[in-house]
């Protein structure tokens, strides 16, 4: 038996720039795998046998990553939007060049999450009428996803309630970007143009009572900007999600966890990942952070709560806290990043600098 899935991946990432200017976000490494290779890890755990990924936005490097079009045992396809479609739009291409004709999964690629894909399928079949069912998450505050109101009695979708204002919005059950949809949602899309899933073609559903709802308390998390990007690599390596953070990561015993080869000379502190041929020099400090493959934290260098991506250098007394720096980067002698900043491939911060809360650049280049 096959199981397809559409994964959307044609956002173009504005609130992760300047990372996203020459690497589309499910590309982007979380603690040293890339995005996309989590999500469809997950789907390959839970029985999908194909997954057809639905690109726009620097499509081409998605190409790079599965050029055999293989992930481990699952085939992966390549529906690229000849222009932008929107989610619905985007979901009827890709199903259409995949020649899904059978119940499928949809999945927003920039969504974390080990929700029981496999329970939510038997749920789904268990609805008399189902034409689709959602994935929903618990939140504390629902004002940046607006809720999604359901019948307690079957967890049929009763209604989707716009996003409140913050200070009348409180917890709730928002779309978790998980769906399972029966073949002939897709004839409630229109072709040849933009559709949203969300706005135009749930609420016909709902209209049919049609549409059910999967709650769920498993982790979840969206990685679309900086804070979330970073709390999504944090959280693997504090153990709130099961498993090592990478499959070749070995831990030490303390908490942290090294992939082939690295040099320490300075203090590590878990729970923290240092990438392959990653170097921690003498008096350097690391807590609680990703240092990855080929970065460098110089002598009496500070990086706490970050994330280095491959490449990237701390030069002698610089600080890097609960920030990003990007591939390449280069934070100058006794540099200070934090305030969740966001430092670009290849930027070099001018040594005794201070950046606080900014992105560099934050332009593109």
């Amino acid at each position: 038996m096959t199981l397809q899935a559409v994964v959307l991946l044609g956002g173009i990432g504005t609130r992760l720039r300047p990372l996203t200017y020459a690497t589309p976000k499910q590309a982007l490494p979380i603690a040293e795998v890339p995005m996309i290779e989590r999500v469809l890890g997950h789907l390959l755990d839970h029985g999908v046998t194909g997954a057809v990924l639905s690109l726009g936005y620097l499509h081409e490097a998605f190409a790079s990553l599965f050029p055999n079009g293989r992930y481990r045992t699952m085939d992966v396809r390549f529906a690229v939007e000849p222009e932008p479609l929107d989610t619905g739009g985007a979901i009827r291409f890709a199903a259409e060049e995949a020649g899904i004709d059978e119940r499928f999964l949809v999945v927003n690629g920039d969504v974390l999450t080990d929700l029981d894909v496999t329970g939510m399928l038997e749920f789904h079949d268990s609805r008399d009428g189902a034409e689709g069912t959602i994935a929903l998450a618990h939140v504390l505050d629902s004002s940046a996803f607006g809720r999604v109101i359901t019948d307690r009695a079957d967890g049929r979708i009763r209604r989707f309630v716009e996003k409140p204002p913050a200070d009348q919005a409180g917890p709730g059950h928002v779309n978790a970007g998980t769906y399972v949809f029966e073949p002939r949602v897709l004839d409630r899309i229109a072709g040849g143009r933009r559709v949203s899933v969300e706005r135009e073609v749930f609420p016909a559903v709902v209209a049919d009572r049609a549409l059910f709802a999967f709650p769920s308390t498993a982790y979840w998390t969206d990685t679309g900007t900086p804070a979330q990007y970073l709390r999504a690599q944090l959280d693997i390596l504090a153990g709130h999600r099961p498993g090592t953070p990478a499959a070749d990561a070995v831990a030490d015993g303390h908490g942290v966890w090294r992939m082939g080869r690295a040099t320490v000379g300075g203090d590590v502190v878990g729970p923290s990942l240092l990438g392959v041929d990653a170097r921690v020099a003498a008096g350097a400090v690391v807590r609680n952070s990703v240092v990855g493959a080929g970065a460098v934290v110089d002598e009496r260098a500070v990086v706490e709560g970050s994330v280095l991506l491959p490449g990237a250098w701390v030069a002698t007394d610089a600080t890097v806290r609960d920030s990003i720096v990007g591939q390449g980067a280069v934070i100058g002698e006794g540099a200070s990043v934090t305030g969740c900043s966001v430092v670009g491939p290849s930027v070099k911060v001018e040594p005794g600098a201070h950046i606080v809360g900014a992105r560099v650049p934050d332009t593109a280049v």
